[in-house]
């Protein structure tokens, strides 16, 4: 029996994937699979997951015709998994040894839906400790019971899958499953729906998983059209979670956050092509537009004043187009 599958999705990352499969090598055990989902990439990673196939103890070799992007590839592990557990990794991020095996004995100890832990957060040289905001460790609790307040960084705001694992069960119950074809923000309809249905979670501060920040190939530092899915992401969490039997209380921290995430992007806007930042802000002034009129008052009452002032801005703009 497989006791633990861990996914990891690789696209156009050859520079990176060779340290990526070293550290999974050491975390193997015989009963952990590595299912390496291969998105189509057009560098030299094909040849290197070939190699791995055929070295890595658990390996499993998955390829797509055509590119789908993370949460596809992530999709597609998942279908693929056979594990009593399940974790992600990143194609182009590691693991310190025997990391694994550390994180399976703690849920197990806890026994609970899910786990969510710390990680490194690796820049250049430079390497910084990210903690889950959530104080308690070691407690199981109702994951639900944690979203807010709407003011305050929650371990919801924590939408890192990598950060964490999750059993069988979740998946089963169709709760592991990512948006198909979001090309970012893929993980934040996915905590939310998380948070509102599993049952049972718990923080513990294991710190093996190393996150590299600032790589030219990442979605992150691209400044093109596909970054826009954060609106088709969050409009899904603001959807859903007005549907929710406690509506009235979860959705302004859902709305703050959408706010948050609008006006960051707006705050970075040159980062994007001229057409894109277009596209941008008109997306957002739409997104403003389909939010609950008095919640999101209520949001841009409670931030700060800069960003407020640049939220009503937008708001205001005549003619809007809606999101894809």
């Amino acid at each position: 029996m497989v006791k633990l599958s861990v996914i990891v999705p690789f696209y156009n990352v050859q520079t990176y994937a060779p340290d990526t499969l070293r550290s999974l090598r050491a975390n193997a055990r015989d009963d952990f699979e590595f299912i390496l989902v291969d998105d189509c990439a057009t560098d030299g990673t094909p040849e290197i997951l070939e190699r791995a196939e055929r070295d890595l103890p658990g390996a499993v070799h998955v390829r797509h015709e055509q590119n789908g992007g993370l949460a596809t590839a992530r999709n597609t592990g998942l279908d693929a998994s056979r594990g009593e557990y399940i974790t992600f990794l990143d194609g182009d991020d590691w693991l310190a040894p025997g990391y694994y095996e550390q994180l399976l004995g703690a849920i197990e100890e806890l026994d609970c839906d899910f786990l969510r832990t710390d990680h490194v957060q690796v820049t250049g040289r430079a390497r910084t400790i990210q903690r889950v905001p959530h104080g308690l460790r070691n407690v199981v609790m109702n994951p639900r019971d944690v979203i807010l307040p709407a003011d305050r960084s929650t371990s919801v705001d924590y939408a890192y899958a990598w950060a964490g694992i999750y059993h069988r069960r979740l998946a089963d119950q169709g709760l592991l499953h990512f948006t198909h074809g979001l090309r970012t923000a893929e993980d934040r309809p996915w905590i939310w729906k998380l948070h509102r249905e599993a049952r049972s979670f718990a923080v513990v501060g294991l710190l093996g998983v190393f996150y590299r920040r600032g790589v030219a190939s990442s979605l992150t530092q691209i400044g093109d059209v596909r970054q826009l899915d954060f609106i088709r992401a969050f409009d899904q969490v603001i959807e859903e979670t007005a549907r929710d039997q406690d509506a009235d209380t979860l959705l302004p921290k859902a709305v703050r956050t959408y706010c948050a995430i609008i006006s960051h992007h707006l705050g970075n806007i040159e980062r994007f092509e001229p057409a894109v930042a277009k596209k941008l802000r008109s997306m957002s002034a739409a997104a403003m537009k389909r939010m609950p009129q008095d919640v999101l008052k209520e949001a841009l009452d409670s931030m700060d004043y800069e960003r407020a002032a640049r939220l009503r801005r937008l708001k205001r703009r005549p003619g809007t187009e809606v999101a894809a």
